[in-house]
């Protein structure tokens, strides 16, 4: 079977990417909840919310980690035409360790993450370690952050994380947890019990989600956005 994404390709469907992400950016309408605006902090979400750092203020001193693979590429070239920055990291031990060291450099520098803590290829909605890793050698927070929409236009990919995306004029919440802050002195049998945290703040987030969202839409909250 002829993979439909290849190197051959890949610029081509960055730059409709871009294209798309860039138009779409105006009816995207995006309501913060809970976001205290840490920095430097590390947003934690599932591969399926990726999307949501559309509403992060201070896109240029954010950086999100997305993995080497072709896929990648594309993700990147998006990413970066939307004023964001990345950071390549890989399922490899060579490219891991590159990759956080860069991530820790940047957190040290006052500047934030992104990391789909289930990605690049599941199992879904499993916390990898990396995440865990990251807030210990750095000390910053790890803050986990949810999307969601009601609207039919809000739409759910038939992949295996379920990835959503706005398409034309959509409402979405941002809703944020409490930051969880990791010890580095922090056993590393320990690590899992944050891991476990940090799946549990997730999971909460998303029960909260449609309740929320409709006491933000009975007060209007989305009529005072900054378009």
């Amino acid at each position: 079977m002829v993979r439909l994404i290849n190197k051959k390709n890949v610029s081509v469907i960055g730059k409709l990417l871009s294209g798309y992400m860039n138009i779409q950016k105006y009816g995207t309408h995006i309501l913060e909840v809970n976001q205290k605006n840490l920095k430097p902090c590390i947003y934690a979400m599932w591969h399926s919310d990726q999307f949501c750092v559309y509403g992060v203020e201070g896109k240029s001193k954010l950086s999100i980690l997305i993995s080497t693979s072709i896929d990648g590429d594309i993700v990147d070239y998006a990413c970066r035409s939307l004023g964001f920055k990345t950071v390549r990291g890989s399922s490899g031990k060579k490219g891991a360790v590159e990759s956080s060291m860069k991530m820790v450099e940047l957190l040290e520098k006052g500047e934030s993450v992104a990391i789909m803590v289930d990605g690049p290829r599941g199992p879904l909605h499993s916390v990898k370690p990396g995440i865990v890793r990251l807030a210990k050698l750095s000390g910053a927070p790890i803050v986990p952050v949810c999307w969601y929409c009601p609207q039919p236009n809000f739409i759910k990919l038939p992949s295996w994380d379920g990835m959503t995306f706005p398409l034309g004029d959509v409402k979405i919440l941002n809703l944020y947890g409490e930051p969880i802050y990791v010890p580095k002195d922090l056993p590393h049998e320990k690590e899992i019990d944050v891991r476990n945290q940090v799946k549990e703040a997730l999971e909460n987030i998303g029960k909260q989600l449609p309740k929320i969202y409709a006491e933000e839409m009975k007060k209007g909250s989305w009529k005072n956005l900054k378009q």
